[in-house]
């Protein structure tokens, strides 16, 4: 898949987890049925504003602009990759 697709894409969180904010973790997690992954800091931010309404475009400028910085598409685009393979984010 092109990244131009990609960045057009609205993926979500996949059937089967639950991104949340883990108080005792000091983290986001996604749980599922077996069990949880303790997400660093910058997959929880990512995964945080994939909702399925937002595109992966959107996403990157919004996560440029909370944090004060620029370049982050390649590094978004890689972490989906992974995040896909492991079905932790879909197409919505």
């Amino acid at each position: 898949m092109s990244a131009d697709v990609v960045l057009l894409s609205r993926p979500r969180i996949g059937p089967g987890f639950r991104l949340q904010w883990e108080e005792a973790q000091s983290s986001w997690v996604l749980l599922y049925p077996e069990g949880m992954v303790k997400l660093n800091r910058s997959a929880g931010e990512i995964l945080n504003r994939l909702d399925g309404r937002r595109t992966v475009s959107d996403a990157v400028v919004e996560l440029e602009t909370a944090f004060g910085v620029g370049g982050l598409q390649s590094e978004v685009l890689s972490f989906l990759e992974i995040a896909r393979a492991q079905k932790w984010v879909v197409a919505a």
